[in-house]
């Protein structure tokens, strides 16, 4: 399987980050070996300095499509998850100024967070699902699906231009605003609507 990011994709985010609004979605990939265990913490990096959580809206392929026409985009995912793109905010921004790929700050052994997957079909429509992360019982972030630029279905059919999907692949949709730092002894904890989806500690 293989992990597909969407940067860029609300707003606010952008704005938060001063990076310019894309033309199109910014993608990226994380390796299977970024997914965080279940039941085990994530380690800062020794390479890093400012590890940033960013919760993202996730969506696991069910079967094989290529070239999908977003009409019937919907045909291929029935969970919708929430995760966190952790990211080595500093070597990102050495790696940007460079002109250099992004992948040492976003793929790095643990860098994904994936939680409970919930049934698409619990939510009238999952372009108006409410999502957030606490840190340590505080709001951190929280965003609605009706805010991203670019909705599922068509992150679905662009996506599905370049890279084949299948079956067990996840699309991590974009971070709205509110990242930030994370320290050693945080509690993340991540919700879709008032569903507790995941909660991690960090050391």
């Amino acid at each position: 399987m293989k992990i597909i990011c969407v940067g860029r994709n609300y707003t606010d985010h952008i704005e938060e980050l001063e990076n310019a609004r894309p033309e199109h979605p910014v993608l990226f990939l994380k390796p299977d070996t970024a997914i965080l265990l279940k039941k085990q913490p994530f380690f800062i990096p020794e390479f890093s300095n400012d590890v940033h959580h960013e919760v993202e809206i996730l969506v696991k392929i069910k079967k094989i499509g290529k070239h999908i026409d977003r009409k019937f985009a919907h045909k291929y995912y029935d969970e919708i998850g929430l995760g966190i793109d952790f990211t080595a905010r500093d070597l990102q921004s050495q790696l940007k100024e460079k002109g250099l790929p992004w992948e040492k700050a976003k793929a790095f052994d643990g860098a994904a967070v994936i939680g409970k997957y919930i049934n698409k079909r619990v939510f009238k429509d999952v372009n108006n699902i409410n999502f957030s992360l606490k840190k340590n019982d505080t709001v951190a972030q929280k965003g609605n699906t009706a805010l991203m630029l670019w909705k599922i279905d068509t992150l679905i059919e662009y996506i599905s231009k370049y890279f084949t999907l299948k079956i067990g692949d996840v699309i991590f949709t974009g971070t709205p605003s509110g990242v930030g730092k994370v320290s050693p002894n945080d509690i993340l904890t991540g919700y879709i609507e008032q569903e507790e989806v995941f909660s991690i500690k960090v050391k």
